[in-house]
Formats: C-alpha cells, sequence, structure tokens
C-alpha cells in the first residue's frame, strides 16, 4: 500500500532546567496505513494530544523512574485520542475511537496496546478523554476518592488547583459537601476556581498584597515566632515556584499565611501536585490523622538537584497518612469511575476547562507553558478535529 506523509514532532536531546521550544523540532516522514500482516499492532489517525507534567522527568535520562525518558531524536510520547485506521488487534477494529499512549504525530503505529482504551460513548466533546474522561480524570479519582478516602464536611486543599487534574478534585470535593481551597499562579486561575469551579476560597500563591493574616491555627501556632512579610510584590508567571520569594523563609511564611488565613482550623486532606516549599508549608497546616494523596509535585522537575523538606516530623506527631500513586496502578477502576463522572458532565455538576492549541506544530511551544502555568485549564492539542 502507498504511504502517507506523517508530520511528527521530534525530541531533540536530553535537558537540564526549563525546557525551550528548540528542545524539540517538526519533520514529516512516511507511513504506510496498513498494518503489517501477522501484527497486532494498531495503526491510528490522531485527533487530540495531551500535554501533562510527568512530561518533563521524561526529557531527562534517567533509569529509576516508572516510565522510560524519551529517546533523542525520536518521536515524543504522549497520551492521546485517536482513530483506528486498521487493525491487527481483535479488540479493536477499524473505525473505533480510542485514548491512550500515542505518539506526537498524525499517525501512529502503536504495537503495545495495554495502554489503550476503547471510547465508549461520543456524547461529550472527543477531546474530553486527554482529561476529564483519561488519564488525568482517573488520577483524580484514585487520588481523591481511594488515597484521601474523603468524609463530608472535612477540609481539603488542592495545589496547582486549575489544572487538569486539581480542578477536577475540588469539584469531586465540593459535591461530597467538604470545604476546599485551591492555589493557583495568577488572578485568572483564581478567579476560575471560585467562579467556575465552585471551590469555597482561593488564593494566587505568586501575588498578594496582604499576607498579614494571624496564625490562628493551632498546628501553626508553634510557628509564630516566625515574621511575616507584609507585602510581596507580584512577579511574573514564567517564575518557577522555588524562585518566587527572595529567600525560602519568606516564601514559607507567605504560604503559611495564606494557609492559616483560609484553615484556621487546619487541613484534613491535602492533594498535592506541587511538592516543594508548598509541601513544607501544608504539613505543619495538617490535623491530626490528615490524608494526603502525593500526585505530582512540578516545582521540583526542573531543579537540577530537589528541595528538602524539612516539616517531614509532623507525619509522625500528626499521624499523617501520606501516600504517593500512579493512575496505572488504578486503571482497573475505570469503569466505576466513568459510572460516576458520566452523571455529573451530564447534569453540569462537573464542569471542565481545557486550553486548546491548534495544529502540531503548536505542541512544542504548548507542553513548555505548562511548566510556566501559562495554560488556564487543561493543554490539549488538536492534531486533526474529528
Amino acid at each position: 500500500m502507498a504511504e502517507v506523509s506523517n508530520k511528527q514532532v521530534i525530541f531533540k536531546d536530553y535537558i537540564s532546567g526549563f525546557p525551550t521550544d528548540a528542545d524539540m523540532y517538526i519533520t514529516t516522514s512516511t507511513i504506510s496505513l496498513k498494518v503489517p500482516e501477522g501484527s497486532k499492532a494498531v495503526l491510528v489517525k490522531n485527533h487530540y494530544l495531551s500535554c501533562d507534567p510527568y512530561m518533563r522527568p521524561r526529557m531527562t535520562y534517567t533509569t529509576d523512574s516508572y516510565i522510560d525518558s524519551f529517546k533523542p531524536g525520536s518521536v515524543i510520547e504522549g497520551y492521546g485520542v485517536a482513530k483506528v485506521l486498521d487493525s491487527g488487534h481483535p479488540n479493536f477494529s477499524k473505525g473505533d475511537l480510542v485514548w491512550g499512549f500515542t505518539s506526537w504525530e498524525e499517525y501512529s503505529l502503536i504495537t503495545s496496546t495495554e495502554m489503550l482504551i476503547k471510547i465508549p460513548t461520543t456524547d461529550v466533546p472527543l477531546s474530553y478523554y486527554t482529561g476529564i474522561l483519561g488519564m488525568p480524570g482517573l488520577t483524580a479519582y484514585a487520588g481523591f476518592y481511594e488515597i484521601c478516602t474523603p468524609k463530608k464536611g472535612e477540609y481539603v486543599y488542592v495545589s496547582a488547583a486549575s489544572g487538569a487534574v486539581g480542578q477536577l478534585v475540588g469539584q469531586f470535593a465540593k459535591l461530597l459537601g467538604c470545604y476546599v481551597v485551591g492555589s493557583a499562579g495568577s488572578k485568572e486561575k483564581v478567579d476560575l476556581l471560585k467562579n467556575k469551579f465552585g471551590f469555597d476560597e482561593a488564593f494566587n500563591y505568586k501575588e498578594e498584597t496582604d499576607l498579614v493574616a494571624c496564625l490562628k491555627s493551632n498546628c501553626t501556632a508553634h510557628m509564630s515566632h516566625i515574621p511575616v512579610y507584609r507585602k510581596i510584590k507580584p512577579l511574573p508567571l514564567c517564575f518557577p515556584l522555588g524562585l518566587l520569594f527572595q529567600c525560602e523563609e519568606e516564601f514559607l511564611n507567605a504560604i503559611l499565611s495564606f494557609l492559616a488565613r483560609y484553615f484556621p482550623e487546619g487541613i484534613d486532606i491535602y492533594f498535592e501536585n506541587v511538592g516543594g516549599k508548598m509541601l513544607d508549608a501544608v504539613l505543619v497546616n495538617m490535623r491530626l490523622h490528615g490524608r494526603i494523596a502525593a500526585c505530582g509535585m512540578i516545582s521540583q522537575y526542573n531543579l537540577e538537584e530537589p528541595e528538602g523538606v524539612r516539616n517531614l516530623f509532623t507525619i509522625v506527631t500528626k499521624r499523617i497518612r501520606m501516600e504517593g500513586f500512579l493512575v496505572f496502578d488504578y486503571y482497573h477502576l475505570y469503569p466505576k469511575f466513568l459510572d460516576l463522572i458520566m452523571p455529573y458532565i451530564r447534569e453540569g455538576k462537573i464542569v471542565y476547562v481545557e486550553d486548546i492549541a491548534e495544529g502540531l506544530e503548536s505542541a512544542p511551544t504548548a507542553l513548555i507553558g505548562l511548566y510556566s502555568g501559562r495554560n488556564v485549564g487543561k493543554q490539549v492539542v488538536v492534531v486533526a478535529r474529528e
């Protein structure tokens, strides 16, 4: 069968620090639209690609990770939504819509189909399967319900709350009857959390005019001797979390102040997406028997040396349960997750915000924007609309 052209995004080489557009490039190759004879592979046309924080560590060479590093000179891999054009696999047929692991290109020959899931319904936007109905949605569900075991009336804090996972965790918590506060890195995102997603409160950790807050929480009273800075000037969104403030103590004091203001009684559940100093501040504000779901630590991904966490002993004294998790371990819950979330979507009880980038050429810029907070909502790249 004749081959067709296939535009691709290629990973150039391993990096340290913040990624840039120059770390990836666009090229065009050719591909046959037939699966090789005797193969159990699936040939797909990619429609939507997902930009996710976990992709940054894959740009650095490591052999000590749950997922392989990208290979220099190879097509970038990630989650996406696609249509099957040809299949040698008994579970997939021509015309099927699927989501799962694919490559950043127009057409992909997928030989490892374990991470490919057939899309059961199309009465919602197909792009939702990169987010609310895909990996981020299942991540939010597993982390909140399975790890945090929430109860009505509990106090919930979500960092990076306007992202693909955080926006869902907050809405799950509100539907359960919890008090929910989220943090984000711009006024626009804070407004989104409160006015669109229904968070009780939200704050911008990058810009706050009044940091004077009485450290009323019992769990932070022992730190009241630390001076709290009255004003921190606004900083560009490109600043990483660890560089926002002029010293570590200043940043820690600011976050402690925010948390004490919004959680005077302390935090029952923390959905961790940031790490570093944010985690340090949260630990001293946790309540007895609090739970922390460690989903990600985006503040650490661009650092050559990870930051230490100084307040870990509070895990002992407050009997906190902190558990890391990977969504792969919860794929068996996907049908149960769909049973919960589909009625919420159809009834308008859960809303979802996407940040759409048009065209495969926009993919590198869309991806690196995650690490400076440029995106608002779930970052999606449209390769070809359905």
